[in-house]
C-alpha cells in the first residue's frame, strides 16, 4: 500500500491554480464592479423566492443576508471556487464580499450554484461583519436544493444562528458545503 501525503505548499499551490482556473468561468471577475454586483443579487433573490417561496419568511426574519449570486467551483484532486456578492440589511446593501473555497481529495468536476446565508441573530451578523475574513463553520445550518422541491426550515434549522440557502447548481460535482469557505469584503 503506498503511503500518499500532499504537503501544505502542494495543497495550496494546487488550490491556487484551480482558483486561477475557477476565476474565468464568468463568476464576475473583471466585471464592472458593483452595479453588476447588485444586478445579480436582485436577479438570484427574484429567483430564489419564486422558486422557494419559503425564503420570503426566512429573509423577513433575518437580520441580514449575505447573497453570492453566482459561486464557480472546479476540482481535480484538488478544487476551489470563487464568487462575489453583497451584504444586505433592511432591504439595502451595505457591503460587497468576495468568497473563496480551497479543498482536497477524490474530486472531479465543476458547478456553479447561488447560496444565501441568512444571519438569523443580531450577534452572528455583529461577527460576521467584525471579522476580517469570516470562515463558514459549524455556527452554519444548511437548507440545500437541487431540484424544483420546496425548501423547508425545520425547528432545529429556524433556530440556527445562521441558514445557509444553496440553490440552482448546474454541473457535475458531488456535494454542497460551505465548510473551507471564507469571506471576505471588498470593494468592488
Amino acid at each position: 500500500m503506498t503511503d500518499f501525503r500532499i504537503s501544505r505548499r502542494v495543497f495550496a499551490a494546487g488550490a491556487l491554480a484551480s482558483t486561477g482556473v475557477v476565476a474565468a468561468c464568468g463568476n464576475g471577475v473583471g466585471s464592472s464592479g458593483a452595479a453588476t454586483i447588485d444586478a445579480r443579487v436582485s436577479a438570484t433573490l427574484a429567483e430564489m423566492y419564486r422558486s422557494y417561496p419559503n425564503t420570503a419568511d426566512l429573509a423577513q426574519k433575518a437580520n441580514g443576508m449575505l447573497v453570492m449570486p453566482l459561486v464557480t467551483e472546479a476540482g481535480f484532486g484538488f478544487g476551489a471556487g470563487y464568487g462575489r456578492g453583497a451584504l444586505i440589511i433592511d432591504n439595502v446593501t451595505v457591503d460587497y464580499y468576495s468568497m473563496v473555497k480551497g479543498s482536497g481529495g477524490l474530486q472531479i468536476g465543476a458547478q456553479q450554484s447561488a447560496h444565501v446565508l441568512f444571519f438569523m441573530t443580531e450577534d452572528a451578523l455583529a461577527d460576521f461583519r467584525r471579522s476580517p475574513g469570516w470562515a463558514a463553520g459549524g455556527d452554519v445550518e444548511y437548507v440545500i436544493s437541487n431540484q424544483g422541491d420546496g425548501l423547508a426550515a425545520e425547528t432545529t434549522t429556524a433556530l440556527a444562528p445562521i441558514i445557509a440557502v444553496i440553490f440552482a447548481r448546474a454541473g457535475l460535482r458531488v456535494g454542497a458545503t460551505l465548510e473551507g469557505t471564507k469571506y471576505t469584503r471588498i470593494i468592488p
